[in-house]
């Protein structure tokens, strides 16, 4: 009996072959048959868009049943052969792979791979980061640096004309329950009347020797909040209430949240706005615990921990809590009815947009979509819950996180690299899903070399504005902040109804030199290219201006002049 293997090395151009990265946390679309192979046994190789033809057809004959366990008794010149052309193919890979040029392998072959699972609790020994290898390994190989305008121009083209907006569908509060039983036993429906952050007391059942932040996950994986909860635990025992034998202590959440974005100047804000005597933040500024701790994210490369739960998230309200019950307690012989005035914030810039944990947690979505996002758990205890939101050109946002984040290389010729690279891998998923699912892809997200889907403001303001009114949004921009830093306060203080300040107060809380600047040897770097400025304006455009129409405000455009 005869075998005939093709064994064809063959570079093709680029629109012969083409890969794509799979846009879901779960499995790839079906593999399509190469138009260049018709599905023989091909081994193909895409070195420099140029094309060759290294072997011939090997001809092997076996006898009965008999495997490549007989290749002895090949004919000598046969075996030669074989051998010589195994040689040259070593010797072709070996010269491509030292030389780090970017290339392509493709080996189909006669056996089929399964997709991977679409659930991560399906991956029973590997972390999200394992997953992530698995989706983007063999396409991330795929991706040439695109360097120049047109090439790039053409990619923006395509993601341009499949922008949809699209109208989510919101969650049943209970399938939200489903989802987390154990807060929604924690947290009650209603809160106290007479404090204007939402607290309310619960039975503490330890004793006075008892560490009430024994187990606390913020304490436990990071030392530098140690020295916090210390304080807490000498404080915590003097501000239990006490009643019929019991003890109870005073549970609160946030009134307000700044929910984003990063690098837009939300530190700032932070720290000029902890300034007014009414205003108590969370002992640590961004706990991230709807966006990740909640799901035991702290570095998606590093896997899985054990999940915050809530009330480990509540203990970072603490401080707060005690300096309420305190107000409480006073009035409490004096006027009743009377509200106490501390307003608890907390700002983590991840919480408007961050919802890569889904992919880990939540099934049966929608064409790749999220069944539900944060805002849809904060809703469902906080109906009422104020929303600041701190914006700047998406443009110049990204350059800045580059910056802020990139750990060594950093120029602005890297920059443009990776820019370029975030964009073919954005449209790869847009070519296949619809906007929301690629905006909200763990897979993408973790594969594109910078943050490119942190400046879609429009997209998760409009799923924002779904479940929450406008009249709960302020919506600033830091281009106005840093211009007039005393208005932007002054807008904050009467959307929070915070009371007046003295002028000693307003002065040094506005100003204050700005917090969490561009370090020094950043700024030596200089600016991004303008060829890098023109595509990421033209990529962030249509966004920018379903902003600005959804807040009837043209400077959210970001326009230039």
């Amino acid at each position: 009996m005869k075998h005939c293997i093709n064994c064809c090395i063959e570079l093709l151009p680029d629109e012969a072959h083409t890969q794509r990265v799979g846009c879901r946390g779960g499995p790839y679309p079906s593999r399509q048959v190469c138009p260049a192979c018709q599905g023989e046994n091909k081994i193909l190789f895409r070195v420099d868009s140029k094309q060759m033809n290294l072997l011939a057809v090997l001809e092997v004959k076996t006898e009965g049943n008999e495997s490549w366990g007989g290749f002895s008794r090949f004919k000598k010149g046969k075996r030669c052969s074989l051998v010589f052309a195994l040689l040259i193919m070593t010797l072709v890979m070996a010269s491509y792979i030292l030389s780090g040029v970017h290339q392509e392998l493709l080996i189909p072959s006669p056996f089929h791979y399964g997709g991977f699972p679409s659930s991560a609790g399906m991956l029973d020994s590997e972390g999200p980061g394992d997953l992530k290898e698995h989706h983007l390994q063999s396409s991330m190989s795929n991706i040439s640096s695109v360097k120049d305008y047109p090439s790039i121009r053409l990619i923006i083209s395509s993601i341009t004309a499949r922008i949809e907006f699209t109208t989510r569908q919101l969650p049943d509060v209970e399938d939200l329950k489903k989802q987390e039983l154990h807060m929604f036993s924690v947290i009650p429906s209603k809160f106290l009347p007479n404090s204007k952050s939402p607290c309310w007391y619960e039975e503490f059942s330890g004793r006075n020797t008892t560490d009430p932040y024994l187990t606390n996950s913020y304490v436990l994986y990071s030392r530098r909040f140690r020295s916090t909860f210390d304080a807490l635990r000498k404080a915590f025992w003097g501000h239990l209430s006490h009643a019929q034998g019991k003890h109870f202590r005073l549970r609160c959440l946030p009134h307000f949240y700044i929910i984003g974005q990063p690098k837009c100047g939300t530190t700032d804000l932070y720290d000029r706005l902890r300034l007014h005597p009414e205003v108590k933040f969370s002992a640590i500024k961004e706990p991230h615990w709807w966006t990740r701790k909640r799901f035991g994210i702290v570095r998606l490369r590093d896997g899985l921990r054990d999940r915050y739960p809530v009330e480990d998230y509540l203990d970072l309200f603490d401080l707060a809590a005690h300096q309420i019950h305190q107000g409480l307690q006073t009035s409490s012989g004096k006027d009743q009815s009377k509200m106490n005035k501390i307003l608890i914030g907390e700002a983590s810039a991840s919480t408007m947009w961050d919802n890569n944990a889904w992919t880990f947690f939540y099934e049966n979505s929608t064409d790749g979509e999220p069944p539900f996002l944060v805002q849809d758990f904060i809703h469902a205890f906080q109906p009422h819950a104020k929303l600041i939101v701190m914006l700047r050109d998406p443009v110049e946002r990204l350059y800045s996180d580059y910056l802020y984040f990139a750990s060594s290389n950093k120029s602005a010729e890297d920059f443009h690299e990776k820019v370029a690279e975030a964009l073919q891998l954005f449209e790869n998923c847009m070519l296949d899903y619809s906007l929301r699912a690629c905006v909200y892809n763990n897979t993408l997200n973790n594969a594109m070399p910078v943050r490119l889907q942190v400046g879609l403001y429009a997209v998760y303001l409009l799923d924002w504005f779904r479940i929450f009114n406008k009249e709960q949004f302020l919506i600033l921009r830091l281009e106005d902040h840093a211009s007039n830093v005393k208005y932007t306060m002054h807008r904050v203080f009467e959307f929070l109804n915070l009371g007046p300040l003295s002028e000693k107060q307003e002065a040094q809380m506005t100003k204050s030199p700005a917090s969490n600047a561009r370090r020094p040897e950043d700024r030596n770097l200089g600016p991004m290219w303008p060829a890098t400025q023109r595509i990421l304006q033209d990529f962030y455009g249509p966004f920018n201006t379903r902003l600005a129409q959804v807040l009837a405000d043209e400077a959210f455009a970001w326009k230039k002049t």
